[in-house]
């Protein structure tokens, strides 16, 4: 439930929310001798690991053998997209230059196969190899094609990972879950057997089992739900580090994936510090939070009425909610206080409206609440009632009964004419102009078609629509979208948000302009919101503003929406707080809104106090291994020299992976990180660092400066001559007089990814909003923020940025955000800035990184 509305950058133009495809057109494949390809596609990091073309996610299998380290992965051989799930394989003997081999576990007509993790079984107790040629054995995740499933299998290989045999007695543990999978093997010492660490995913467990020959497994313990649980569990890993680098000290960490549920949304990875004894893990942190001491009550929404607070629209009803909404099925709203909260469930979540707080002087640090329901974010530059655009030209109003003259269809999921509104068994569907529009609900989901237009000149810079429906964008295997083709190329693309509810949306078509157009609408989706709805297509000279989905309870103060919380997907509310440190004295209100009439198009909240001290919710409360939202899945290599602990992760989010305009691969791995766990302000922590060989990429001598002092606004640092687009940046900066400080790289016209440090709030954040193409997916834009306390009133930042991903490490790795960005290729300036007044500079070192490819 962590804002996504900085306060430090509400000044910050907003990105575009048109939805865009495709990847520039400029790129190049360069032969080089003995390596092969180098592979230099717009967006293709240099010196992160994606393989040559396809889709590729979780890593998995890390093991260390004969001098090679081994990343085996999620992979679709057969696609760019989810999908036909085996084993890639690259191979390193330094874990910076990488070498793709043939694909290792190919799915089959049985199974794909999903993650897992790899063992070399030197004391041969499979069978599979010998003493003098032990074998190496992946332990995966059989997900059962024809039925549901998910079992753990062997297979194994006798020539370092290049050919795989499956054991033929698999599976080799099935527990009847559909939802069991991501096993994490080691041997394990003390007990001389084979130790497993697996996720129950729908019930946020990590089960623990034993076995002395990888195949009979005994279940020794469960752990969890614990911390973040607002998603399914996946990917577990479980090693032990010393304290401070002193060996007779250690402790035990277990790290689990979870999507959705991260800071920022979508998917991220948690760690817990703990003791394990060869049975059970306990965590040294038991969970527990008693909310700080309250200075005052804004409203507890005990009374029968809202009393001086305004509601508009139905959501909310005449008053607070006993617990569920009155005359509803709603059930399992939990966790507020006293006998009653705000509750927009009436109406279900079809219902939409605001509630809004009386006018108050902002005289406290914090104001504390409780938040449920549904997640869906502010995001700035939407409009709660939005005017309806001035069409130019009407390209299709969907009125008259029929399609029109040109427009043809396939499939079925269209009909013979537009639809009149709802359609049987449909949730009602509003927001639509007239009395027709196109629904594809015919036959509930399970039809499918398409619908193409007549050509058509474009002669104004905007297309405007209403469009609702599922969500499902044109780079999923089973879409449904509105595109439009010139040339017979999709060149624009649009999809709905979840919802019944029409709203408006546009596309900047002005670089289209004399050029002859088609519009094709597509529904090949037979699953949950397997369809959509559109109307009112229509030329025009400005852009539609575009309707806010939101529900959320925003801050407001002299009229701005500065702060913004939302929900989890949850009945049961949590903590948030809103930091008013930035605005005493000042007018605030607080509005609760409720603009989505989706899947859980709802909000909650209770209990609004004021504190000096925040409320932080349970996500906060978590360990996080990454605060940015590209870090997923992460698991540790087996087997390193000198019990060495490295960490690879998937840079991507479940929110938007399948949408990032990358061709023709799409998925990247993270810079491998050292691990190790260190005392900070008295609690054990993990840490992280990249790995020292990537120092082997640096091309000449590093580019520096000392002593810089940095006034208002931005610089170019030394003169544009330490400018790139792959780059390892170490600074430190002193707190001065600025508000915040930092650096921005990968700049460009209108183009810029900012790297700063908020001192009020005492946080380390990269701002992407307008960081190149964002416009792919509405939660990819936004500002990801890391808790990192100046030390001695000094900030050190590491920066690793390669040509779509930026990774900061804080202070030596005390935090770390990582975050793919997309800019366009001439956009690779580096910057200086400060804002609210002087900046300071101790020094900073540049560095150019060539390409691992060469």
């Amino acid at each position: 439930m962590r804002s996504k509305l900085s306060t430090a950058c509400a000044t910050l133009a907003v990105a575009a929310l048109i939805p865009v495809v495709g990847v520039s057109p400029a790129s190049s494949v360069v032969d080089v001798t003995g390596d092969g390809e180098v592979l230099t596609e717009d967006y293709r990091p240099q010196f992160h690991y994606t393989p040559a073309k396809n889709w590729m996610n979780d890593p998995n299998g890390l093991v260390y053998y004969k001098g090679e380290y081994h990343l085996f992965y999620q992979h679709n051989p057969d696609a760019n997209s989810w999908g036909n799930m085996s084993w890639g394989h690259a191979v390193s003997t330094d874990l910076v230059h990488w070498t793709e081999l043939p694909l290792a576990i190919p799915h089959d007509d049985d199974e794909m196969v999903f993650s897992g993790s790899a063992v070399i079984d030197y004391g041969n107790t499979t069978g599979f190899g010998s003493k003098g040629n032990p074998a190496m054995v992946a332990i995966y995740t059989s997900a059962l094609k024809g039925r549901p499933g998910q079992d753990q299998s062997l297979a194994y290989s006798l020539d370092r990972g290049r050919t795989w045999t499956k054991y033929e007695g698999n599976p080799v543990l099935d527990i009847a879950d559909n939802e069991f999978r991501d096993p994490k093997v080691q041997w394990h010492e003390p007990t001389e057997s084979w130790l497993m660490t697996v996720v129950k995913a729908h019930e946020r467990k990590v089960a623990f089992y034993s076995s002395k020959d990888l195949k009979t497994w005994t279940h020794l313990s469960d752990f969890g739900p614990h911390g973040a649980v607002g998603g399914v569990w996946e990917c577990p890993d479980l090693f032990r580090l010393p304290v401070d680098g002193n060996p007779r000290q250690q402790k035990w960490v277990l790290v689990v994936s979870l999507n959705p549920g991260h800071l920022y949304g979508g998917s991220g990875t948690q760690y817990f510090v703990g003791e394990f004894d060869g049975t059970t893990f306990t965590p040294d942190d038991d969970g527990s939070f008693e909310p700080p001491a309250e200075l005052g009550v804004l409203e507890d929404f005990e009374s029968e009425t809202f009393e001086d607070w305004t509601a508009t629209g139905t959501a909310f009803g005449p008053g607070p909610a006993a617990g569920a909404a009155a005359g509803t099925d709603q059930g399992g709203v939990s966790n507020f206080t006293g006998e009653r909260l705000v509750n927009s469930f009436h109406g279900y979540d079809g219902s939409t409206g605001t509630l809004t707080s009386p006018t108050f002087t902002v005289e406290e640090d914090y104001l504390n609440f409780l938040i449920g329901g549904g997640n869906h974010p502010h995001q700035p530059g939407t409009v709660l009632d939005p005017p309806v655009p001035v069409p130019a030209t009407m390209i299709a109003d969907f009125e008259g009964g029929s399609y029109g003259e040109g427009w043809t269809t396939t499939g079925d999921a269209f009909g013979a004419a537009p639809a009149t509104g709802t359609l049987q068994g449909q949730q009602e569907v509003t927001g639509f102009e007239g009395d027709g529009l196109v629904n594809t609900f015919l036959n509930q989901d399970s039809s499918v078609g398409t619908l193409t237009s007549p050509e058509f000149e474009i002669t104004n810079d905007y297309i405007n629509f209403l469009i609702g429906g599922g969500r499902h964008p044109m780079s999923e295997a089973d879409p449904t979208a509105v595109n439009l083709l010139v040339g017979g190329e999709v060149v624009r693309t649009a999809t709905g948000s979840d919802g019944e509810r029409l709203t408006w949306s546009s596309w900047d078509v002005s670089e289209l302009r004399g050029q002859t157009a088609r519009l094709q609408v597509v529904d090949q989706n037979t699953g949950g919101w397997g369809h959509i709805n559109l109307d009112s297509v229509m030329l025009s000279d400005a852009p539609a503003q575009i309707a806010s989905d939101e529900t959320t309870v925003n801050l407001i103060v002299n009229g701005e929406t500065v702060d913004s919380e939302t929900g989890a997907d949850s009945e049961r509310l949590d903590w948030a707080s809103f930091d008013l440190r930035r605005y005493q004295g000042q007018q605030a209100q607080v509005k609760v809104i409720d603009a989505n009439s989706g899947g859980w198009g709802h909000i909650l909240a209770d209990h609004f106090t004021f504190s000096d001290q925040p409320t932080p919710s349970v996500v906060e409360r978590a360990d996080w291994v990454d605060f940015g939202s590209d870090n997923y899945a992460g698991v540790s290599w087996n087997n390193v020299p000198g019990g060495k602990r490295y960490l690879i992760g998937w840079m991507s989010n479940w929110n938007y992976a399948g949408a990032t305009p990358t061709a023709p691969w799409r998925g990247a791995m993270t810079a491998p990180r050292e691990l190790a766990l260190e005392t900070i302000d008295g609690e054990v922590r993990l840490t992280q660092r990249p790995v020292t060989s990537l120092r082997s990429l640096r091309d000449g001598e590093a580019i520096t400066a000392r002593n810089v002092t940095v006034g208002e606004g931005s610089l170019p640092f030394a003169r544009g001559r330490a400018d790139g687009k792959a780059l390892e940046i170490d600074a430190t900066f002193s707190v001065a007089d600025a508000d915040r400080f930092g650096l921005k790289v990968a700049t460009g016209p209108g183009q810029e990814t900012v790297i700063g440090y908020d001192v009020l709030t005492q946080e380390l954040y990269v701002d992407r909003t307008r960081s190149g193409a964002v416009g792919f997916n509405p939660g990819f834009s936004g500002v990801n923020r890391a808790p990192l306390p100046a030390r001695d009133r000094k900030v050190r930042i590491k920066v690793l940025l390669d040509w779509s991903s930026v990774e900061v490490f804080g202070a030596d790795g005390e935090v770390v955000l990582t975050d793919q960005v997309f800019p366009d290729p001439g956009s690779d300036g580096v910057e200086l800035f400060a804002e609210g007044g002087t900046g300071r500079l101790d020094q900073i070192r540049v560095w150019r990184l060539d390409s691992y490819h060469h």
